[in-house]
């Protein structure tokens, strides 16, 4: 199982646009075979930085997400309303194992 977070920093006039695409993009995420959470958070103390904390059941599942349309169109939407860019950061899910526990 793999975990990806990807850090991302948004202009901050387009923060309410941001939130919009991201939802819709979470929303068909976690109908993904292989998806075992697709979360959006925002940091208290910055409204502009946000975390999407991306769970997959393998490689393959996380790279076929890059494949779908939702995620195109999220990518190309949301290009131009970030500060800086977006990095992802892969971790390997250590606990817990079992996807019931997700």
């Amino acid at each position: 199982m793999i975990v990806t977070f990807v850090h991302v920093w948004v202009k901050p006039e387009n923060i309410d646009e941001f939130i919009k695409a991201c939802k819709a993009n979470h929303y068909e995420s976690v109908k993904e075979p292989g998806n075992l959470r697709f979360d959006l958070l925002q940091e208290e103390g910055d409204p502009s930085k946000f975390v999407l904390y991306e769970a997959y059941e393998s490689e393959e599942a996380a790279k076929a997400h890059k494949d779908t349309l939702h995620y195109q169109t999220w990518r190309d939407t949301v290009a131009n309303w970030m500060a800086s860019p977006r990095k992802g950061i892969k971790h390997k899910i250590l606990c817990p194992l079992d996807k019931l526990k997700w």
